[in-house]
């Protein structure tokens, strides 16, 4: 549940930061979830042609509900502020590769 301490963010504007963007829909009570922020954080750390954004879904309720994310992880691929594509549950490094690269 929200709260007064949780951070307001403007979802809009964090899509619109780069042609690429790439939204992570996460829990920290999800397995999937931890076990795929290191294959993020690895992706990431070496190529910066797409920005990564990590949305807790605890903090953020409304922003999960208005993009309609039930189950998590979920990764929503944006190109030009238009969603491109969605990716459901875990992937190995391979996989996240080949999703960005082939929707890029």
């Amino acid at each position: 549940m929200s709260d007064n301490t949780t951070p307001k963010i403007d979802f809009q504007q964090l899509i619109n930061q780069q042609e690429l963007v790439l939204v992570y829909f996460y829990a920290s009570w999800c397995y999937p979830c931890q076990k795929l922020m290191p294959v993020l954080d690895e992706y990431f750390a070496k190529n910066k042609n797409i920005s990564l954004v990590k949305i807790d879904i605890d903090q953020h309720p409304k922003i999960t509900k208005e993009n309609k994310v039930n189950t998590f992880p979920t990764l929503i691929f944006y190109k030009n502020r238009k969603e491109i594509k969605r990716r459901i549950g875990y992937c190995s490094s391979e996989e996240l590769k080949s999703f960005l690269e082939n929707n890029a």
